[in-house]
């Protein structure tokens, strides 16, 4: 395939940029629609218990779905002046006719329900909607408008609830990724002017990366017509795009200018180029690739459109970059190389770094050393991973600013408590049915589940006995009969509103209590459902995956860099320094978003208290699949060298003068693409953008310039071991000439 692609960008050049051209000019208009297409909502797991509790919901009790918003006034005014009464009475009243709206529940100040209060010197209250699941999205953009109406001197109002943070969050997400391209695309194109001396060569590489980003796009919102397709998905596109293609067009131009010095033409050095670099940068895009499937084996919408995503922006990145990149440089010939070459460059153009050469012979004088302390160095950082806790944020993983966000934190001190955290218990009678014994059980079970000091309020049958503790405020939103027995007279239900938000590491005691208090209350089959327990299975099916997702990139990737470097021991040290680069990177981020280790000064919220359970799986695939590609870049050299029948020494040293600069510029690049990320409104963000920064300083310094050299050096050939009826059995291939 190769030679073919070689002659092709070589002869055909025109035809092939001709081709991007259109294909770009055809994306860009499905590339910004598909943002809006992305939804955050693509974490349910199917068949999951919380799932069951809600078909049976829907269709064993006749109710529909609902969405609970909450409403947060927050006012220097105390809720009984006049002023306040008559803004707020009248947007009860308007939200109330809303189309969607079902009921509301609104505060009063005399209410013991005691929807107010005074927080940090001002006076909150919360108003109550729930609303129609199906049209969540359309009925909390027009409470919105509603409340963006209200005109109160001294008073904020904040709209919060799940729909809320959705929307927030989609909104936030977006605009991170809009701000981190913009200010990411200035610094690297300066990084590369000085890294090629030129303008010309410099622009190759942006181009590079917006066209597969734009390209992309285009092909993630053909996928949004197919299934849902999670929101942080933009985000693996945004960064594998602009990281890896930026790579991967360095090396790529790297290579071509290299051959030009040489003393040849133009058409021939991009022949050449394709058939070299091309072919390193072809097979590091599927080692990549290879990692990004590790996003396939959760049954997540969540995760797998993810995956797709990432598999789909290393596809593009490859082919633009092994197409595109060298029929532009079979045009453009020496004219790569203009204007003129500025005097300092950290890549030297077409020539081998002396100080890389001298670098590689003081690791490999002391290579026990460095392997030593290297090692010891990276396990050290990576030891606070051990103590790593996973859980849904939710609103706290936005910034402290955001709406909804505001919203809920007003509202914890209240006695509305947990109410957007309720638990449902629906227990199953079989086909006895309900009869005297089930009522007292049932009962029995209310009334000491109502006297955990945890629990705000069970919204039961038995809850008008409680009227004068609760207002009936919540027991007046519908028919507690209705709501509590099903219609075949099969399912009971208890609702469990917590006094308080129920953080994540809390929900497994939760659901553990809950369980045994139904079991003593004598019901043998329980189900059990609400948000907190849907975010639980989420985590549960995401950690759950991991060794086995884990264990199929490592065993894709040893069999795909054997085949590569026709070696055992290759592959083995691979996936060992990759992997302590994941950890390390897992080590830091754990200090910073779960301990709160400098998390003041980067702007991270001190107050989520764990790790978002998606990162974990996307930040291994993700820096797996790109310290893969620095692998490939160093010991692709290694192998031209070895096979020339230079020993390991030479071989490294040959390698790291050729590749090091290259390596170094590019990891400075995908750090600045990684950092913009970093000062984003959404948690998520900040810690995928920053613990792929740490990796790739880590991979591109510690790992790819001292560890691998030295432990290469250790192996000696045992590099290249390979059991003899394994050498007749695997096939050739050839990443350089």
């Amino acid at each position: 395939m190769f030679p073919f692609l070689a002659h092709l960008n070589a002869t055909r050049s025109r035809w092939v940029l001709l081709a991007w051209f259109a294909l770009s000019l055809g994306s860009l208009p499905l590339a910004a629609l598909a943002p809006g297409r992305l939804g955050a909502n693509t974490s349910a797991v199917r068949g999951s218990e919380s799932q069951q509790v809600v078909r049976i919901l829907n269709q064993a009790f006749g109710l529909e779905s609902v969405d609970r918003i909450v409403v947060v006034s927050e006012s220097a005014l105390p809720p009984t002046d006049p002023r306040f009464l008559h803004a707020y009475s009248t947007l009860a009243e308007r939200l109330k006719k809303l189309d969607g709206v079902r009921t509301l529940t609104r505060f009063d100040a005399e209410s013991p329900l005691k929807l107010w209060g005074k927080v940090n010197g001002q006076y909150v209250t919360a108003t109550i909607l729930e609303t129609r699941l199906t049209r969540a999205e359309e009925v909390v953009g027009a409470i919105r408008r509603e409340v963006r109406s209200v005109r109160l001197p001294q008073s904020q109002f904040y709209v919060t609830g799940s729909t809320a943070v959705t929307q927030d969050f989609l909104h936030r997400l977006e605009a991170d990724a809009t701000r981190s391209e913009v200010t990411a695309l200035p610094l690297t194109g300066l990084v590369l002017v000085l890294a090629f001396g030129a303008l010309v060569a410099a622009g190759i590489p942006l181009v590079v990366g917006v066209l597969s980003i734009t390209l992309t796009l285009a092909l993630v919102w053909g996928l949004t017509h197919l299934f849902p397709v999670a929101s942080l998905a933009r985000s693996v596109v945004t960064l594998l795009c602009l990281g890896a293609g930026i790579d991967y067009a360095l090396l790529m131009v790297n290579r071509f200018r290299e051959e030009l010095a040489q003393g040849l033409s133009a058409r021939d050095a991009a022949a050449i180029t394709t058939r070299t670099a091309g072919r390193s940068v072809a097979f590091s895009g599927l080692t990549v690739g290879i990692a990004m499937g590790a996003l396939l084996v959760p049954d997540l919408a969540f995760a797998r459109s993810m995956g797709l995503g990432g598999v789909l922006a290393v596809a593009v990145t490859v082919l633009s970059s092994i197409t595109l990149v060298p029929s532009l440089l079979a045009l453009l010939g020496e004219r790569v190389n203009s204007p003129k070459r500025l005097q300092f460059r950290l890549t030297a153009s077409g020539r081998a770094s002396a100080f890389w050469g001298r670098w590689g012979e003081r690791v490999m004088e002391r290579p026990w050393t460095f392997t030593a302390l290297g090692g010891v160095f990276l396990l050290g950082l990576a030891w606070p991973a051990m103590s790593m806790r996973l859980g849904y944020t939710g609103a706290f993983g936005l910034s402290p600013e955001v709406e909804s966000r505001k919203g809920l934190e007003l509202v914890r001190p209240l006695e509305l408590g947990g109410s957007l955290d309720a638990f449902e218990i629906i227990l199953d009678l079989g086909q006895g049915g309900f009869d005297a014994e089930a009522r007292n059980n049932w009962r029995k079970l209310d009334r000491a589940l109502s006297h955990w000091p945890e629990v705000r309020l069970v919204v039961s049958p038995f809850l008008t006995v409680r009227r004068d503790q609760s207002g009936g405020g919540l027991g007046d939103l519908v028919s507690l009969t209705q709501r509590s027995i099903s219609q075949d007279r099969r399912y009971l239900r208890l609702t469990v509103i917590p006094q308080e938000h129920v953080r994540p590491e809390a929900i497994r005691s939760w659901e553990t209590r809950l369980r045994e208090a139904a079991h003593q209350a004598g019901f043998q089959k329980v189900l059990l459902g609400g948000a907190p327990i849907g975010s639980q299975e989420f985590t549960d099916a995401l950690v759950g995956a991991m060794p086995r997702a884990i264990g199929l990139v490592y065993v894709a990737t040893f069999v795909l860099l054997g085949v590569m470097f026709r070696s055992l021991v290759i592959p083995l040290k691979s996936i060992v320094m990759n992997s302590l680069t994941v950890g390390a990177a897992y080590g830091v981020i754990t200090l910073i978003f779960q301990k709160g280790f400098l998390a003041s000064f980067l702007g991270v919220p001190q107050d989520v208290g764990v790790i978002d359970s998606s990162l974990p799986l996307i930040l291994f695939a993700v820096i797996f699949g790109l310290s893969m590609d620095y692998e490939i870049f160093l010991l692709s050299r290694v192998q031209e060298g070895h096979l020339k029948g230079l020993d390991t020494r030479p071989a490294v040293k040959a390698a790291l003068e050729r590749t090091a600069s290259v390596i170094t510029s590019a990891a400075l690049i995908m750090v600045i693409v990684f950092l913009a990320f970093v000062q984003g409104d959404v948690v998520a963000n900040k810690t995928i953008g920053l613990g792929l920064a740490v990796a790739v300083i880590l991979d591109a310094s510690l790992v790819r310039l001292v560890l691998v050299p030295a432990v290469l050096v250790l192996a000696g050939q045992w590099n290249w071991w390979l059991p003899g009826w394994l050498k007749n059995w695997m096939p050739r291939v050839s990443l350089e000439r």
